[in-house]
């Protein structure tokens, strides 16, 4: 590839996107973001499962509903679209001939699937020796499961996620919780960002590309850190704590007159100024509650005492007085008061950019702060299809008319 600008760390770089729905599109938007240019090839008429994922949807200028579903807006910016049947021969020779003028090919095909296409890593490799070439699925390539479609949800369950996310058993509403958000996809595109971003590194310094197996249920079990270790520390499973903590008492939710907070007390010291500053000071004079093994070993009776004293004061009543006093706090905020936050409006998380509808599309911004090459928000997500005549005639050097007889024979 020809190089692009200097403030895009990845303008080099540029990978054919075979993914749909998240973990994969998570991935390709960050190298998108990071200056990539990302070709997202998709099923003619049809497109990303996500696309119909709605409502809500886009609204256009008069404020009517688009076809693009929030959901596929979420992870698709910065990307080109290109409508491609790779069921047919025609059409995985197009992949081919894009893998051959691309550095990085993502997919998120069931296993095996791409090789009756010859669109699998092995067969890729003979034409481009450097390509890395990264497969994400539920359950990686090989072992028992390897077969098995994977769902987050599903995955939240078997990896372990869920027996520690919930309230306790003994404890009203109990029971295991999934994620508010899809946790294991979201990760995996994380960690699939991370494993592309080295072996382009590693090809880089010898020339060698390679083959990446990233799996839901892998990236589910590794992401427990901690509590992985608690255990095969211990021989014991941890259990559901809800918003409290195992070993530190009080460190959990609270509700206050008028909605919730999270209390975090991390020592002695600011135990004794929140109940200060909520007027009980002989809840740190009882020797029960003094030091926090104590406190652990009493929080079935102070929690209820805790719990009655801030009743009396307000979310931000408590929060000026606890932050006055150097006890961590916080809010529980809903998304109009996470967007509206002034800290969240200073580092710039929300990026409104112009539509094809006509509409300015509202997303949040990449967290990577970076000084030199920070992520650039130079497309909104496309259109279905959108680029595929531009990365036909200027990618692969196909005329107008070679493009127009492919879109009459449905392979465009």
């Amino acid at each position: 590839m020809t190089d692009l600008p200097v403030n895009k760390a990845l303008g080099h770089i540029r990978v054919l996107d075979l993914t749909r729905v998240l973990a994969g599109p998570w991935c390709a938007q960050n190298l998108a973001d990071l200056g990539a240019d990302v070709i997202k090839v998709e099923r003619p008429g049809a497109g990303d499962d996500t696309r119909s994922w709605g409502p809500p949807y886009l609204r256009d200028a008069e404020g009517k509903d688009t076809s693009e579903a929030a959901y596929y807006l979420a992870a698709n910016r910065n990307k080109r679209s290109v409508t491609l049947d790779i069921a047919s021969a025609e059409g995985q020779q197009i992949v081919r001939e894009l893998a051959r003028q691309s550095d990085v090919v993502l997919e998120n095909y069931k296993v095996g699937q791409l090789k009756k296409y010859g669109l699998d890593y092995d067969s890729l490799k003979k034409e481009k020796p450097d390509l890395v070439y990264c497969s994400i699925t539920g359950f990686g390539q090989s072992g028992p499961y390897a077969q098995r479609a994977g769902y987050d949800f599903i995955i939240q369950g078997m990896g372990g996620f869920m027996s520690i996310t919930g309230e306790r058993d003994d404890q009203p509403g109990g029971g295991p919780q999934k994620a508010g958000v899809a946790i294991s996809d979201l990760m995996t595109g994380m960690y699939a960002t991370i494993a592309v971003m080295a072996a382009l590194t590693h090809r880089d310094r010898t020339g060698e590309g390679q083959y990446i197996d990233m799996a839901l249920l892998d990236v589910q079990v590794a992401m427990l850190a901690n509590m992985n270790t608690n255990y095969l520390a211990s021989g014991n499973p941890p259990h559901r704590w809800g918003n409290a903590h195992p070993n530190i008492v009080p460190y959990q939710t609270f509700p206050t007159a008028d909605g919730h907070i999270i209390v975090a007390v991390g020592n002695d010291g600011q135990y004794r100024r929140f109940v200060e500053a909520g007027g009980r000071p002989d809840l740190f004079a009882d020797e029960r509650f003094a030091t926090n093994p104590m406190r652990v070993r009493h929080r079935d009776i102070l929690v209820p005492l805790l719990a009655e004293m801030v009743k009396t004061k307000t979310k931000q009543e408590w929060i000026d007085a606890l932050e006055s006093a150097g006890v961590p706090c916080g809010p529980i905020n809903n998304l109009d008061e996470v967007f509206e936050n002034p800290q969240v409006v200073a580092r710039e998380l929300r990026v409104d950019l112009p539509h094809p509808t006509g509409a300015q599309v509202k997303l949040v911004g990449s967290p990577m702060k970076m000084s030199a090459t920070p992520p650039r928000y130079d497309m909104p997500p496309p259109l279905l299809g959108q680029h595929t005549d531009e990365v036909l005639r200027d990618v692969l050097g196909r005329s107008a008319e070679q493009v127009e007889e492919l879109r009459k024979k449905g392979i465009v």
